[in-house]
C-alpha cells in the first residue's frame, strides 16, 4: 500500500464496503458521541467521515488529536445505517473505522477555524492565509481561478494563437501608473523596472512577423488598493494580432470571454449580443464608462425644462458655459420616504443633496384647490367617479417649476404614478461620478437590477486628449499609443475632438477588457504626442524601441487584455479581489505573512550602490 493513502478523501463509496483503505488529510472535525470519536477527514479533493471505539488500537491516539491536525488512518469501509447517510457527500453512505492513525503534522492552536463561516479580521486571514485558503470557499475559489485559465488558454490554442513569454525585468511601460524599479547591481545608479504590461514587448512580436500572440501575464504597477484592484501585481490574458481592425479584436475576445462565463457562470444568463457604446454617450447614460447594464436606467439631459425656471438653483446655474441638468428616472421609486433615503445618500456623497420630483394618484387636496372646493367634497367626487383622479407631481422640484415644465419631464423619462426622478446639476465632469453611483443605488434598492445576468458592453470612441481647466494645458486623456481615428488628418484640427481606437469592455459595473489598435506610424505618433507637449527626441528617449522598430515596415496591429483575476472575482460572486487571489497584499500593500517589504541589509545595498535615506 501506498506510504500515504490508498484513495482521497473523495473516492470511497458503497462499492468499496468491506475494502482496507488508507487516507490522509486534516482533521475538519472531531465528534465524541458517548466514546465513539467521528472524525471528518479533509484533503483536497473531499471528505469521509472516519470513526473509532475504545475496542481499537487506535483510539488512545485518536483522542489526543485536534482541529488541523495533519494524519494518515488506516481502516475498513463499512456502510453507513441508512437513516445517517449524508446525502450531501459524495462519500455520504459509507464510513471507516479505524484501526491504525499516524500524525503526520501536529498543529498549535489556530489563530482562525477552517470549519464553519466564521468571518476573521483581513489581518488575520493574510497574516495566515495557508490556513483561510484551507476554508470551503475559498478551496472553490482558487480552483475555479485555475480552470478559467485553463479555459481560456484552450480557447486562444483553438483560435491559431501562439503563446510567448515576454521580460519580467524591462524599462519603464507606458500604462499610465507608477513602476516598480529593480536596482542594477552591474549598472550602479541605473534601474530596470518591472512591466505594467507587456505593451512594448507584444507590439514587437508584431513587427518581428508573429500574426497572433497571447499569454497569461504578470503585470506589476505600484498603485493604491481598491476592492476590485489589487495594489501591486495582477495577471491578464495579453493578446495582439497583425492586419486588424477594431471589430477583428471585438470578434476575436467576445467567443473567449463569453465562453469563460457560459463554462463558469453557474446558470447564469450571458448577454449574446454586446453592445457598442460611445464613452460620450456611457458617460452621459451611466454616469460611467463601466456602467452595470444589468440596470435598465438611463440619465438623460432635462436641462431645457429648468433654464429660466422658478428653480433659482438650476436656472443660474445654467447660465454658466459648459453645466446642464441630468435626469435619473427610478421607475416605482415614486414615495417620499424613497426620495428622502436618495437625498441622503447625496449627501454622504458630499452634496447638498439631490433634487426629486415624484408623481402620484392626485390627493383629495389638489382636486379641492383645483377646483375651488372643500376637500369632503373632493373626497366625494373622486370616490364618485365624477372627477377622474389622474396624477400630480410631488416634491421641492415640482413645485418650483410649475407643473407644464414638470409634466415634460415626466414625457420625455417615460415615467408614471409611483415614479419618480432624481436631478443633478453643473459641469459634468464634476458630478457624472455621484450621478453614477446614484444611479447604481437606485437600481438596487428598487429591484430593478438583474442579478442573474452578465452583462456585456464595449465602450468605444475614447477621446485622446483633454485639457487641463486650471493651466489650459492639453494632455492625454487615454492611452496615448492609440491610432487616432482619422489618422494624421485628424492631428490638424481641434485636439479635444480627436477620438481613438480604443476600447474597454464592460461587465456588471466592471472594466474587463481594455485595448486599442495601435499608432504603428511613427510619424502620426510624433504629432500625438507633440499636441500634448512631447518632442521627437523625449519620445526617442523614452520608447526608442518600439520607435526604432516602426521604421522598419510595422505591420498595422490591435490587440487587448482581459483582467483575470476580475474575470474570476465575478464568477465566484465575490466583492473583493483578494478573494479570488492566492497570496494578496493588504489594503496598504504589505504581505503580512511573508513580512514584504523589509528592509534590506548594508551588503545587499552595498552591493547596489544605494543607501536609504531615512524618512522623518
Amino acid at each position: 500500500m501506498h506510504a500515504y493513502r490508498s484513495h482521497t478523501c473523495a473516492d470511497l463509496n458503497i462499492e468499496n464496503k468491506g475494502d482496507a483503505v488508507r487516507l490522509s488529510g486534516w482533521v475538519h472535525r472531531v465528534r465524541d458521541h458517548g466514546g465513539v470519536l467521528f472524525i471528518d477527514l479533509r484533503d483536497h479533493y473531499g471528505m469521509t467521515q472516519v470513526l473509532c471505539d475504545p475496542d481499537s488500537p487506535a483510539f488512545a491516539e485518536l483522542e489526543k488529536v485536534r482541529s488541523e491536525w495533519c494524519i494518515r488512518v488506516d481502516g475498513v469501509v463499512k456502510a453507513r445505517d441508512e437513516s445517517l447517510i449524508n446525502a450531501k457527500l459524495p462519500t455520504g453512505e459509507i464510513e471507516v473505522y479505524i484501526r491504525e492513525v499516524e500524525v503526520l503534522g501536529a498543529a498549535d492552536e489556530l489563530p482562525l477555524m477552517v470549519f464553519g463561516d466564521q468571518e476573521y479580521p483581513e489581518e488575520t486571514r493574510l497574516r495566515y492565509r495557508y490556513l483561510d485558503l484551507r476554508r470551503e470557499k475559498m478551496q472553490a475559489n482558487m480552483i475555479l481561478r485555475s480552470d478559467v485559465v485553463s479555459s481560456i488558454r484552450q480557447r486562444m490554442w483553438d483560435q491559431k494563437f501562439k503563446e510567448f513569454q515576454t521580460p519580467i525585468i524591462t524599462a519603464s511601460s507606458p500604462e499610465g501608473a507608477r513602476d516598480f524599479l529593480v536596482p542594477s547591481r552591474l549598472h550602479p545608479g541605473k534601474f530596470y523596472a518591472l512591466p505594467q504590461a507587456p505593451q512594448q514587448f507584444k507590439q514587437l512580436l508584431m513587427v518581428s512577423g508573429f500574426d497572433k500572440y497571447f499569454q497569461i501575464a504578470p503585470c506589476f504597477r505600484d498603485e493604491d488598493p481598491r476592492a476590485d484592484r489589487s495594489p501591486t501585481d495582477f495577471y491578464q490574458l495579453d493578446l495582439e494580432m497583425s492586419f486588424v481592425t477594431q471589430q477583428d479584436v471585438f470578434d476575436t475576445i467576445q467567443p473567449v470571454i463569453a465562453g469563460v462565463f457560459e463554462e463558469f457562470g453557474g446558470g447564469r444568463k450571458v448577454d449574446e449580443t454586446w453592445e457598442q457604446i460611445s464613452y460620450k454617450d456611457a458617460a452621459l447614460w451611466y454616469g460611467s464608462d463601466k456602467p452595470d447594464l444589468r440596470n435598465p436606467i438611463k440619465m438623460q439631459v432635462v436641462s431645457e425644462h429648468f433654464a429660466g425656471s422658478g428653480f433659482a438653483i438650476f436656472a443660474k446655474l445654467l447660465e454658466q458655459d459648459g453645466t446642464e441638468i441630468r435626469a435619473i428616472p427610478a421607475p416605482t421609486g415614486g414615495s417620499r420616504k424613497f426620495c428622502d433615503r436618495m437625498n441622503a445618500f447625496a449627501q454622504k456623497e458630499g452634496l447638498p443633496g439631490m433634487g426629486y420630483i415624484f408623481w402620484r394618484e392626485k390627493t383629495a387636496d389638489a382636486v379641492a384647490q383645483e377646483l375651488g372646493i372643500t376637500v369632503k367634497e373632493a373626497q366625494a367626487k373622486l370616490k364618485s367617479g365624477e372627477v377622474e383622479g389622474g396624477m400630480e407631481a410631488a416634491g421641492p422640484l415640482a413645485k418650483n417649476i410649475g407643473p407644464e415644465r414638470t409634466e415634460a419631464i415626466r414625457q420625455q423619462l417615460g415615467l408614471n404614478i409611483g415614479d419618480a426622478a432624481f436631478f443633478l446639476g453643473g459641469k459634468p465632469k464634476a458630478f457624472e461620478g455621484v450621478a453614477g453611483r446614484a444611479r447604481n443605488v437606485i437600481g438596487e434598492e428598487l429591484g430593478l437590477t438583474d442579478k442573474n445576468r452578465f452583462a456585456f458592453a464595449w465602450i468605444v470612441d475614447f477621446p485622446i486628449y483633454e485639457k487641463d481647466e486650471e493651466t489650459g494645458k492639453i494632455d492625454f486623456e487615454h492611452n496615448p499609443f492609440s491610432m487616432p481615428q482619422g489618422g494624421m488628418e485628424a492631428l490638424q484640427g481641434d485636439p479635444l475632438e480627436v477620438l481613438g481606437y480604443q476600447y474597454d469592455l464592460a461587465c456588471n459595473g466592471y472594466e474587463l477588457v481594455s485595448g486599442a489598435i495601435r499608432n504603428h506610424r511613427p510619424e502620426i505618433m510624433f504629432k500625438a504626442f507633440e499636441i500634448a507637449g512631447y518632442g521627437e527626441e523625449e519620445v526617442r528617449k523614452r520608447f526608442g524601441g518600439m520607435v526604432n522598430a516602426f521604421q522598419y515596415g510595422a505591420p498595422p496591429h490591435g490587440g487587448c487584455a482581459a483582467g483575470i483575476d476580475r474575470i474570476v472575482m465575478l464568477l465566484a460572486d465575490e466583492q473583493n479581489i483578494r478573494e479570488v487571489i492566492l497570496f494578496p497584499m493588504n489594503q496598504r500593500a504589505e504581505d503580512l505573512m511573508m513580512n514584504a517589504p523589509s528592509d534590506p541589509t548594508s551588503d545587499q545595498l552595498m552591493d547596489l550602490g544605494l543607501r536609504v535615506i531615512p524618512q522623518e
